[in-house]
């Protein structure tokens, strides 16, 4: 069994005391632990952000990458290997805005990765600046005057993008978090946990205090359907007095490794390429 010292790592977070990013990085071993798959067999990519330094605190593989590329490293790694458990680690601002392209088109694609979110709404490693999730008239250092944008709405971005497991956790509720990155990384396709992950230096609007009175679990509405796309649109547009978290959206559909017949016999990484001669290729190219 893979125990809590197994993902242990000399080096410990330097978040900002009472960060939302503690609840996450908790969930996400005690998810590993739960799910007992083996520390080698699972590789966290992440970008730049206040999160981009998960995988340097868990014992797993790990590849710290470029503002808003996590998505197409993750996806490079899981062709080449689609054995792999590819568990992708990102910000508001890294995943929705820098990386907004590759997250749609990784969505589409049905890539089989999880892709964490820790969504605080502002940039927090940056000093607070506005962030895509932050709401309209949100007052920042880089909007004084407030925000004059819609905010993106990542469950319905992902829903209408084509992913195969739309979620969002509240990093104040790890047992729950727990849960959800459990049922995102058994899942065969793309997985999006979008979590509230509340900004305790920069963001004094979406505290602990305002989730923990708002958030309600989809778990306990026994006549919502997970499978129903258009209820899912609906309650992804629940804010307000009310805001859900749970399992919005799944569906079971081909992955795009299904579909590669590269694939099919086994992963990139365990073929045979000592008889291959590239020679004829390059010569077109000297």
């Amino acid at each position: 069994m893979v125990s809590f010292k197994d993902l242990t790592t000399k080096a410990y977070p330097n978040w900002c005391d009472g960060c939302g990013d503690f609840g996450m990085w908790n969930s996400l071993k005690m998810a590993i632990m739960q799910l007992n798959i083996d520390p080698k067999d699972i590789l966290l990519v992440s970008g730049i952000g206040c999160s981009g330094k998960v995988p340097y605190w868990i014992k797993t593989y790990g590849y710290n990458g470029l503002h808003g590329r996590a998505v197409p490293v993750a996806s490079g790694a899981k062709f080449a290997n689609h054995k792999l458990n590819v568990i992708v680690i990102g910000g508001d601002g890294d995943g929705y805005s820098e990386g907004g392209n590759h997250f749609v088109h990784g969505a589409r694609r049905n890539i089989d990765i999880c892709y964490i979110v820790h969504n605080n709404m502002v940039y927090g490693l940056t000093v607070g600046q506005t962030s895509p999730t932050s709401h309209h008239g949100y007052v920042s250092k880089s909007t004084p005057h407030g925000v004059i944008e819609l905010e993106i709405n990542p469950i319905a971005l992902a829903i209408a993008s084509g992913a195969t497991f739309v979620a969002r956790g509240f990093a104040g509720d790890m047992k729950h978090l727990t849960q959800l990155i459990v049922e995102g990384v058994k899942h065969k396709g793309f997985a999006l946990i979008d979590v509230l992950q509340p900004c305790v230096t920069f963001n004094h609007v979406n505290t602990y205090e305002f989730y923990a009175a708002r958030v309600y679990k989809l778990d306990d509405d026994k006549s919502y359907k997970p499978d129903d796309k258009i209820a899912a649109f609906a309650k992804s547009y629940e804010w307000d007095s009310k805001i859900p978290i749970g399992i919005f959206y799944r569906e079971q559909r081909a992955t795009y490794e299904d579909q590669l017949p590269q694939l099919k016999e086994k992963p990139l990484v365990e073929q045979d390429i000592s008889n291959v001669d590239i020679s004829k290729l390059m010569d077109e190219f000297s």
